[in-house]
């Protein structure tokens, strides 16, 4: 779709509506797990007058042990799904997504399109100011793989050292709960003690449950700069709406209409939901059969 004329009739048939019809829309947000509220939550904050409907695939967690043509399929599944809800704007709150569909997804959505990793490396291209400065990329084994973030980066400016480190125990950390501890503590030192002794002064968190241990970090390397996609994300889709004349006109009671889809709905995802997004808001599911039809 050419996300410049947001109000064209897509391919997929969907008629012309009115323009607040469509600015009345709901964001789609989707994740392979639940790591992707990290992004609602900062998208709920930035647009607080938006509705939002959030999908994680929990029945298919983890995407980043797939092949790339299944993490396609499966991306291509629910953000299909989403549209189906009639969406106006499809976020991919999944790095490992981002790095796999989002070409093929930009391609076929009759939706504009935004995934984590280019606000991420834009703003850690705004952080890394000095030519020649080391600047890191800090993901799952998937998402490193991947090289989407180096490639970028190296794409933007040539000039910078990047290094790259697969940080594992991070997400299991934090589905513990465990996000602000001595263990978390020694745990980050032991990944990230080489790349900081390389002179590393500037790091993306490359995975959307990372931004829960930013206090950490900041305890362990106070003069680390860490940049949150998913805030970076919220500021995108902000200024998006905008560009495309999108956004919904102000809300008398200020406050985003969410629904919360999962496809496999387990004892643990209530904690998971309010550890992520801060509220519990209700979770509905989705049987996978409806993702594939």
């Amino acid at each position: 779709m050419n996300d410049t004329n947001a109000k064209e009739t897509p391919e997929s048939g969907l008629k012309p509506e009115p323009d607040d019809a469509l600015k009345n829309r709901p964001i789609g947000v989707f994740d392979s797990g639940m790591g992707g509220l990290t992004v609602l939550h900062e998208l709920i904050q930035s647009l607080p007058d938006e509705r939002f409907i959030y999908l994680g695939d929990t029945a298919r967690v983890p995407y980043g042990s797939r092949s790339p043509e299944t993490i396609r399929r499966y991306s291509m599944e629910v953000a299909s799904y989403l549209v189906k809800q009639q969406i106006k704007y499809l976020v991919i709150a999944c790095n490992t997504s981002t790095a796999h569909a989002e070409a093929l997804l930009k391609e076929k959505m009759p939706v504009p399109v935004l995934g984590v990793i280019r606000p991420g490396v834009e703003a850690l291209l705004a952080a890394a100011s000095e030519a020649g400065a080391t600047v890191g990329v800090l993901g799952t084994r998937s998402t490193v793989k991947s090289g989407a973030y180096e490639r970028l980066i190296k794409e933007r400016r040539d000039d910078l050292n990047v290094v790259s480190q697969a940080c594992p125990l991070f997400v299991p950390l934090v589905e513990e709960g465990w996000t602000d501890n001595t263990v978390t503590e020694e745990v980050i030192r032991q990944y990230m003690d080489g790349l900081v002794s390389k002179g590393m002064s500037a790091a993306v968190l490359g995975c959307t449950h990372y931004p829960l241990l930013k206090k950490a970090f900041a305890r362990v390397y106070p003069q680390l700069k860490l940049v949150d996609s998913s805030v970076e994300v919220a500021r995108t889709v902000a200024t998006e709406l905008d560009r495309l004349q999108l956004r919904r006109a102000p809300q008398a009671n200020g406050r985003s209409k969410v629904r919360i889809l999962l496809t496999d709905v387990t004892e643990h995802v209530a904690f998971l939901e309010k550890l992520f997004l801060g509220i519990e808001l209700g979770i509905e599911e989705v049987p996978i059969d409806e993702l594939k039809s």
